[in-house]
């Protein structure tokens, strides 16, 4: 039903490959995250259908439109990082400007392309006084996994259950059609977040004052798309 056009390998395993190529080009953000965007669309034209559906269906019930705003004080949170340690978000902010960046998954190649360039701009943030944290709704074991890939000098952190997601507006149910297009294709979430609710985060990214107002987001539907990272630079440096 969703068209996958396979071989010797599996949809992920060239996923995998083509995310890896990615993530080695001199190339925007945008410009790696559409490569793989397109791959998916020509391995598998019925799944990118289902997502496109998706991404639609998000778009036309508003989700993601009532999450905080600029010039609003980000919400607290008190979530563990890959470690265990527990990170509260007053407690980043009371040192300098923090960006925020919310994710779906260590399994998501969109997500690995985002964390894999945050984690290389991470000396130029932190030169600016600023820092990174990142939120996934997975157990913490993937958290590390996600760490580990991008080889992040930031912290991700266990958003379990999605309950801070939900606080903020962000938090949908995939859906049905979606799932069974996802388990088909190899990706199966639910040992990754420990619950079987089929729930996800719309992937966001908010800019934080040391004051922790926010002063400049990103939140998209489609999560084939990021905040460009010239933008986050430049929100940062005004």
């Amino acid at each position: 039903m969703h068209g996958f056009r396979m071989s010797e390998k599996s949809f992920t395993q060239i996923l995998e490959e083509t995310t890896e190529q990615c993530r080695t080009l001199e190339a925007p953000l945008a410009e790696r995250l559409q490569i793989v965007a397109n791959k998916v669309r020509e391995l598998a034209p019925g799944f990118a259908d289902v997502v496109d559906r998706m991404v639609a269906r998000l778009a036309s019930s508003g989700v993601g439109r009532g999450a905080p705003e600029p010039g609003e004080v980000m919400p607290d949170f008190l979530l563990p990082d890959q470690d265990g340690k527990l990170v509260r978000l007053s407690d980043l902010t009371a040192k300098g400007p923090v960006v925020i960046s919310i994710n779906r998954g260590h399994w998501c190649p969109y997500c690995q392309l985002n964390a894999d360039a945050l984690a290389k701009i991470a000396p130029d943030l932190e030169a600016l006084g600023a820092q990174i944290v990142a939120i996934t709704p997975e157990l913490q074991r993937y958290s590390r996994e996600l760490k580990d890939y991008a080889k992040a000098p930031f912290p991700i952190l266990a958003d379990v259950d999605g309950a801070y997601a939900l606080e903020i507006g962000l938090l949908f149910w995939v859906g049905d059609e979606k799932r069974q297009a996802m388990k088909a294709g190899g990706f199966d979430i639910e040992p990754y977040q420990g619950n079987e609710t089929w729930m996800l985060p719309v992937p966001a990214t908010f800019i934080l004052g040391a004051d922790g107002r926010i002063k400049a987001r990103y939140i998209n539907p489609d999560y084939r798309q990021r905040m460009p990272i010239e933008e986050l630079m430049t929100a940062l440096r005004s």
